[in-house]
């Protein structure tokens, strides 16, 4: 195909996906999707490939193929059919991650989808122990409803007995439904710019022009790889516990560069443990696609192309491919970044002028819940909250940023304060918890919140004990704090907790700063500036 029309044809299909994504944060219900913007939309070929994605949560969409080609293999779609689904096992993350899929058909009903487009956002429950879904388990039926592949919507009429039975699972029923009619709609609308496409350009272009996507992407990086010098590189890092246990979880990878190719082992690596923060396979072949997609030039567009030229070997059993029914709140959230953060350590033996050193590595999670005693209704809320960026060679890294797998917002303390019985006491930079280096790694942030009423709380952080490295003799970030301030003074929480909380009572979240990157320099003092 010509290449100006190529670059015309990704730009259309990519504003598929962005434009899915604005209908859906624009008429979602929760802060969650509508402020912090934790959803992520993408489209794909009849074979179940993507094609491409918009501008959204890294962790989502490495790991949502794996949902669509699951429902592309095993369900048989008709005009009008929407699949929903959040098992993990089945290609989903976690569970509060719901995703639809639907099939795009261009002529009679008779035919198979000629595309797909699916949305997947997080909501902010879906049952289990506690509010918000995301605290310390032991086992998945333990962190909510799972749903596997099923038609919620069937040659366009809702199953009405399966929305009972979501929303009658769940503490904030409304607010859910909500959220799930958004996704319809986003999907809607990704089905209907497609079939203005078509109807513009022919079934015949589009299908030529998504596999020159695909393949132009797979060799820009098999021409990246080229590049990496040959060799086998190792590396490890750790999770500070699984909340359940104290012991530090390690991850373990070896990555063999042979030509165009790599080969990317984490035998080695835990294996999965009695806490949530195992990760499903998908989770991690997400982080893998992050990485590599980190390491190509910005244009360059982000589909199945991308891991076409690496094979990935997770251990059945392991912390980063856990099987059924092992608890995995907590491997979407943390160990994908502790993944990225093994895969860049490895990288950087390989190609050090081009690795930034680590990140904050949490997602910092934070939920709670109960009884509103003003409305006497129900409420859950969840957030991630930033951190630091680690410096790298092209500078400084930001503060008070998300990084890596996550692409979301800090919810606004408006937001926060008008939904919920709360008041949101200090919302700052966290000055000085950057390392020091050439390249200063980015501060973290602090967040103290009061509560207004006796409700229930979960943490779910990390980099508590194990500070975000830093690469060329930068050094490490400060490690994140988590406080309770009560009756009797300060109480310092671990990295992973529920708890109750009375009126009164105040959370102080200090999140990890990135590390610095290159010896830091000398003022006339002989001190690191």
């Amino acid at each position: 195909m010509d290449p100006i029309e190529l670059e015309i044809f990704k730009s259309l299909f990519v504003y598929v996906a962005e434009e899915m994504g604005i209908a859906l944060r624009r008429t979602a219900f929760s802060p969650n999707i509508k402020e912090r913007k934790d959803y992520s939309c993408a489209l794909y070929n009849s074979e179940g490939l993507l094609v491409a994605q918009g501008d959204h949560m890294p962790v989502h969409l490495g790991s949502m193929p794996m949902a669509v080609r699951r429902v592309v293999r095993s369900i048989p779609m008709k005009r009008g059919d929407i699949v929903i689904l959040n098992d993990p096992f089945e290609g989903g993350t976690h569970l509060p991650d719901i995703t639809m899929i639907s099939g795009v058909f261009v002529e009679n009903a008779d035919e198979s989808p000629f595309f797909y487009v699916a949305s997947r956002a997080h909501h902010s429950d879906v049952g289990g122990i506690a509010p918000g879904s995301m605290t310390l388990t032991r086992e998945i039926y333990q962190e909510g409803l799972r749903i596997p592949a099923v038609k919620l919507v069937e040659e366009g009429k809702w199953n009405k007995d399966l929305l009972s039975l979501i929303l009658a699972n769940v503490r904030t029923p409304s607010e859910r439904e909500g959220d799930l009619t958004a996704q319809l709609a986003a999907n809607r609308v990704g089905e209907k710019r497609l079939l203005e496409m078509v109807a513009k350009y022919g079934k015949e272009k589009i299908t030529l022009a998504m596999r020159e996507l695909i393949g132009y992407t797979a060799r820009i990086v098999e021409k990246r790889i080229e590049q990496i010098p040959e060799g086998t590189y190792k590396a490890i890092d750790y999770l500070d516990d699984d909340g359940i246990s104290t012991d530090p979880i390690p991850i373990q990878v070896a990555i063999q560069k042979k030509g165009s190719s790599l080969l990317i082992d984490f035998s080695g690596s835990s294996p999965q443990v009695e806490g949530n923060v195992n990760a499903v396979f998908s989770i991690t072949l997400s982080a893998v696609a992050y990485v590599l997609r980190a390491l190509l030039p910005e244009e360059v567009p982000a589909n199945a192309g991308i891991l076409s030229a690496v094979q990935v070997i997770a251990p059945s059993g392991s912390v980063v491919n856990a099987v059924y029914p092992a608890s995995v709140a907590g491997g979407n959230v943390e160990t994908s970044q502790r993944v990225v953060d093994v895969l860049l350590k490895a990288l950087h033996q390989a190609i050090p002028d081009a690795i930034p050193a680590a990140s904050s590595g949490t997602m910092n999670n934070l939920s709670f819940g109960g009884i509103n005693l003003e409305t006497g209704e129900p409420f859950s809320y969840y957030e991630t909250i930033g951190g630091g960026m680690g410096g790298g060679p092209l500078g400084e890294g930001d503060s008070a940023v998300h990084t890596h797998m996550t692409n979301s917002l800090n919810t606004p303390i408006e937001a926060m304060e008008y939904n919920l019985p709360i008041r949101v006491r200090r919302y700052a930079v966290r000055e000085g918890s950057g390392g020091k280096g050439e390249k200063r790694g980015g501060d973290g942030i602090i967040r103290e919140i009061e509560f207004l009423q006796p409700m229930t709380v979960s943490l779910l952080s990390d980099r508590r004990k194990f500070p975000p490295y830093g690469l060329l003799e930068g050094e490490e970030g400060k490690r994140g704090e988590n406080i309770l301030i009560g009756k009797e003074g300060e109480v310092a929480l671990p990295s992973k907790k529920m708890f109750t909380v009375q009126k009164g009572d105040i959370l102080r979240i200090s999140t990890p700063g990135g590390g610095g990157w290159g010896k830091a320099k000398q003022d006339p003092c002989c001190r690191p500036v």
